[in-house]
């Protein structure tokens, strides 16, 4: 009689034992699946993170060289913020800052040429006048103003016709760029939706 509960008793406890194991790789299981959807949920939140959630125009600035010339960029950047640009916020045929809050500024340190035209050293606005086909890109005098609220197109020192290129890749905040494409030759580039301009600047011979 005593054997028969001692076999009873030790199949009972492996039973116990097998249901244990059974419950603890089960519980592992979906511990390692709870932890994969975790990560996914992290990383899905980390992409988030990491998208433009800043409502406001950001002050920045663009720097860069071409040849011994330093030029310097300073503008607020708008994003678009699922907003129409081209003839919505932006509208066509009228005088623009190319950023946002006060006039877009540029500077230089040496006489430069800019879409084939001559200018000498020192601080002025950058404005465009964007067209469906056709942007003029505007030098101005006066480069400390709000926005184009006292443009006054007299004081222009330059003025050049580009065309602007449709480009693949969305550009969700207005950026400039200075790329310096040879020794001597370069271009300022503005990026910003679905457009990006571009104007070539070279250093005097």
């Amino acid at each position: 009689m005593k054997k028969t509960f001692l076999i009873i008793a030790l199949v009972a406890t492996t039973a116990s034992a097998l249901v244990g194991c059974s419950d603890t790789n089960q519980e592992s299981l979906q511990e390692q699946a709870v932890s994969s959807e975790n990560r996914e949920t992290l990383d899905n939140v980390s992409t988030v993170a990491q998208q433009d959630t800043i409502k406001g125009s950001i002050p920045s600035e663009a720097a860069g060289s071409i040849g011994d010339v330093n030029i310097k960029i300073s503008y607020y950047a708008p994003g678009v913020k699922g907003r129409i640009i081209w003839g919505g916020l932006v509208p066509y045929d009228q005088v623009w800052t190319t950023g946002a809050h006060m006039a877009t500024s540029l500077e230089f340190e040496h006489d430069l040429v800019i879409g084939g035209q001559e200018i000498q050293a020192g601080k002025y606005a950058l404005f465009t006048n964007p067209g469906r086909e056709e942007w003029t890109v505007i030098i101005n005098k006066n480069w400390e103003q709000h926005l184009a609220d006292e443009y006054d197109q007299k004081e222009d020192v330059l003025r050049v016709k580009v065309k602007p290129t449709v480009q693949n890749q969305h550009q969700e905040r207005l950026k400039y760029e200075i790329k310096q494409l040879s020794e001597k030759k370069g271009a300022i580039h503005m990026a910003w939706d679905d457009l990006i301009v571009s104007v070539p600047v070279s250093i005097q011979p």
